[in-house]
C-alpha cells in the first residue's frame, strides 16, 4: 500500500496495491501492522456499508466529544466524492477541507482523523461505500455541517438540482454557527 498524507495534516490517501489477472483482482484493504506505521495507532470498533443511487449526499457528518470519530473509508462499487471538513479549533487548516474521488476502480481510501466533518456525494449510477470507524455511533453527540455552505466552498461535482439529502442533512449547521458548538 502506498500512504500519502494530504494537505490537511492527518487526513491520509492510501492506495492498495492490486493483483490482477484474467480471472480478477486480489488486493488488501487493510493491514493494521502498515496502517499503523505511517498514520499511527488505531482501533477500528466498528464497519460500516452504505448503498446509495446517483445524487445521494450524506453529510456532512461529525460527532463531538469522547464520541468523535476516525474513518477509514472506501468505494467498492461506483464512484463518490469523499469530502472531510477539519474542525480542529487551533488547526492551521481549521474550515478547510480535502475532496477525494474514491472508486471501484482506484481503489483509493481516505483516512479521516477526529476532529473533522465528513461526507460524500455518489457520482455513478449506484455506490456501495464502506468505512471502519473507531469508535460507536453516539445520536446524542451528533452534528450536521451544512453542505453547501459558501464559507467552505465544496465543488461537489454535481448540479445542485440533482443532491438527494434527507431532512437532517438538509438542516445542517452553517460554519458559521460552529463556534458555538461545544466539542468537548
Amino acid at each position: 500500500m502506498t500512504f500519502t498524507e494530504l494537505e490537511i495534516n492527518g487526513v491520509w490517501l492510501i492506495e492498495p496495491k492490486r493483483f490482477g489477472d484474467n480471472r480478477g483482482y486480489f488486493c488488501e484493504t487493510f493491514k493494521l501492522e502498515e496502517f499503523e506505521s505511517h498514520v499511527g495507532k488505531i482501533n477500528f470498533v466498528q464497519d460500516n456499508e452504505s448503498m446509495s443511487t446517483y445524487g445521494v449526499l450524506r453529510g456532512l457528518h461529525f460527532q463531538r466529544g469522547k464520541w468523535s470519530q476516525a474513518k477509514l473509508v472506501r468505494v467498492s462499487q461506483g464512484r463518490v466524492l469523499d469530502v472531510a471538513v477539519d474542525l480542529r479549533r487551533g488547526s492551521s487548516t481549521y474550515g478547510r477541507h480535502v475532496a477525494v474521488e474514491l472508486s471501484q476502480e482506484n481503489a483509493h481510501q481516505l483516512f479521516i482523523p477526529r476532529g473533522f466533518a465528513h461526507g460524500f456525494v455518489v457520482l455513478s449510477e449506484t455506490a456501495q461505500f464502506q468505512y471502519k470507524v473507531d469508535n460507536v455511533y453516539a445520536p446524542q453527540s451528533e452534528a450536521t455541517l451544512r453542505f453547501d455552505d459558501d464559507a467552505l466552498g465544496i465543488d461537489w461535482r454535481i448540479p445542485h438540482s440533482d443532491m438527494k439529502l434527507s431532512e437532517k442533512d438538509m438542516r445542517g449547521l452553517s460554519f458559521e454557527a460552529m463556534k458555538d458548538i461545544v466539542f468537548e
